[in-house]
């Protein structure tokens, strides 16, 4: 196996996100291209990362490769590489070879490891609401909400989208029209926790529009796509009972 990528600093930024929510990966490698399908340990967030073979300089796999690392070891490995470096991944028996070209060469060698529990499935879901809107929108929404409350509440018509947050004293709307947003939706109504929103709306820095999908009490799937990167994240909603 070896994999060479000649702008790494794209996929050192989605490693760093990703981190923020697992600490360990599967990585997958075959001819199609690089995947990570990972669930967060407390069973809240997935997270899908697709990056196809045409992403790389060079691409060498003869069977497919499923990679156990350790991302805060891995993160930090890419943090050394600069904008314009050059980053090959070969395996190595149980070692994972990282070299950077930049003015000089580096190298450095991580250990694979192990990872318990079974292969993951992207679960499959319905949505009643799907809205395209700027990533920038989304994201200083999110961080809006983040100052009055710990959830955000998603609320959809055909023509309006709603993020709202509600503290015990305070409280936050953003609302978006159709003139703003490209909304295909139902009526619908779902929160889901801040904490994990904050971490996801990392993502909004790789690409200009943001896609959500909800339904009322139902997961949230955000997609933050490129021509050459999917990255997706799946949310379980925040369900409030009353005593």
């Amino acid at each position: 196996m070896l994999l060479k990528l000649d702008h790494p600093k794209l996929f050192s930024e989605i490693i760093s996100i990703i981190s923020d929510l697992v600490l360990e990966v599967r990585i997958k490698v075959n001819k199609e291209g690089m995947s990570i399908l990972a669930i967060d340990p407390a069973n809240v967030a997935m997270i899908s990362f697709k990056l196809p073979s045409s992403a790389f300089s060079e691409f060498e796999v003869e069977k497919e490769e499923v990679l156990g690392v350790s991302l805060e070891s891995l993160k930090a490995v890419l943090r050394r590489c600069s904008i314009r470096g050059i980053l090959t991944m070969k395996k190595e028996e149980n070692t994972l070879k990282i070299e950077i070209q930049d003015k000089i060469k580096r190298e450095f060698n991580l250990a694979l490891i192990e990872i318990e529990g079974e292969e993951k499935e992207i679960p499959i879901l319905e949505f009643v609401s799907k809205i395209e809107m700027a990533s920038i929108d989304f994201a200083e929404a999110i961080e809006d909400c983040s100052v009055v409350a710990d959830s955000c509440g998603f609320v959809s018509s055909p023509d309006k989208f709603i993020i709202q947050g509600k503290g015990s004293l305070n409280s936050f709307k953003s609302e978006f029209s159709s003139d703003e947003s490209n909304i295909q939706a139902q009526e619908a109504n779902s929160k889901y926790s801040l904490e994990y929103l904050q971490k996801m709306v990392k993502a909004t820095k790789i690409t200009d529009k943001t896609i959500i999908n909800f339904s009322t009490d139902y997961p949230l799937k955000l997609d933050f796509h490129t021509p050459f990167i999917e990255l997706s994240f799946i949310l379980a909603p925040r369900v409030e009972t009353e005593d």
